[in-house]
């Protein structure tokens, strides 16, 4: 599906996915996590659609379940002792399982605001941004952002080629398989190699990093732009507001101590979800224009 917010100046991308994230990271109110998670899963959802939906399911959610059941294991801190683990006798607080639960959220949205923020900011967006400034650490940060999806789709690509050829990793015995492993990994890094060597030459070629070398760039920053530039700002800014007087505060050692709800919170929850949704929206104000375009035709 196309990505109306994809389609923004890099700028106002890579602003976004940085206050969302920093957000997510820091945010620890029960409301803020719920928000940021259900946030960066409809984004992702409309990004990558069913393989999105796998990955939540098939990954995070074992992922979370999994994180949020060890720290209780790990960390005895809190004053509401549940009960005691049978050998060592150390407690199971409430503290400990509801930080394990909040924790674990934590970080699985986290991971998938990253998983929306590789999918947007390509490779060419990092360059055009950061290229001027740190030419070197931009292409090296670029190059790594797109080193696992590149891998993964020559790895299929050579699989396929070798299956075609009789030497599909998943039949015959154990030594025939491993033997095709080694040999589509061998592939692998004789692809990867050459691929660098082609990649050097090409960028010498064109006169990387010498002084007074000109970029050719297709990014405009515009006014639709700017307008989503202070939308976002002013939504960021009350969010930051929230946090800095403690509305959407919690703290869950020794005690449980979170903010309760009250109108003023209300405010900074619905500024939050609606930073959270905001490319969500965009692409939804974009494809309620574009319809009403094709009826007035």
């Amino acid at each position: 599906m196309q990505d109306a917010f994809s389609n923004r100046h890099p700028l106002i991308n890579f602003i976004y996915f940085t206050v969302v994230i920093l957000f997510s990271m820091f945010l620890m109110h029960p409301a803020c996590l719920v928000i940021s998670l259900l946030s960066a899963f409809i984004y992702s959802l409309y990004l990558k659609g069913k393989k999105a939906l796998r990955f939540f399911l098939l990954g995070m959610v074992p992922l979370l379940f999994v994180t949020a059941l060890l720290n209780p294991l790990f960390n005895h801190a809190g004053v509401t002792i549940l009960f005691y683990l049978p050998g060592g006798g150390n407690p199971v607080t409430l503290e400990s399982i509801v930080y394990g639960l909040a924790a674990a959220t934590m970080f699985v949205t986290v991971i998938v605001w990253f998983s929306c923020f590789n999918a947007v900011m390509t490779s060419d967006k990092f360059i055009y941004l950061f290229g001027k400034i740190i030419p070197a650490l931009s292409l090296i940060l670029s190059m790594v952002l797109r080193l696992v999806p590149r891998l993964k789709a020559q790895g299929r690509m050579i699989a396929d080629a070798q299956k075609c050829v009789g030497r599909d990793a998943s039949s015959g015995n154990f030594l025939q398989r491993a033997g095709s492993v080694v040999r589509i990994t061998s592939i692998m890094i004789t692809w990867s190699l050459e691929s660098a060597i082609e990649t050097a030459d090409s960028m010498k070629s064109r006169g990387f990093g010498l002084p007074g070398r000109t970029a050719f760039s297709i990014y405009r920053f515009d006014h639709r732009d700017r307008f989503i530039l202070i939308i976002m700002l002013l939504l960021a800014g009350t969010v930051l507001t929230g946090l800095v007087t403690g509305v959407t505060g919690a703290d869950y050692f020794p005690a449980l101590k979170i903010a309760s709800l009250t109108s003023l919170s209300l405010i900074f929850f619905a500024s939050y979800a609606g930073l959270g949704l905001l490319p969500v929206m965009i692409n939804g104000w974009e494809d309620a224009r574009w319809k009403h375009i094709k009826s007035a035709i």
